[in-house]
């Protein structure tokens, strides 16, 4: 299933244009000694966060500092 976040009523589609394309971002601090130091990006959940999958660890939400793309 793909989300489609182009639509109009998609309620932080103006921030995820910064981001639009990137799959793959780096973590500046892992969650946990053993998970990896990137994170695919699921989906965003308000302006300047975004719910992301790390290898190793599972979801989490990630605030947009957390993180370099």
């Amino acid at each position: 299933m793909k989300l489609d976040s182009h639509r109009p009523d998609f309620a932080v589609q103006a921030r995820r244009q910064n981001l639009e394309g990137l799959n793959w971002v780096n973590l500046l601090r892992l969650p946990n000694p053993f998970s990896f130091d990137e994170a695919l990006l699921l989906c965003p959940v308000s302006a300047d966060e975004w719910l992301v999958w790390i290898p190793d660890h599972g979801e989490a939400i990630l605030n947009i500092r957390q993180f370099s793309y």
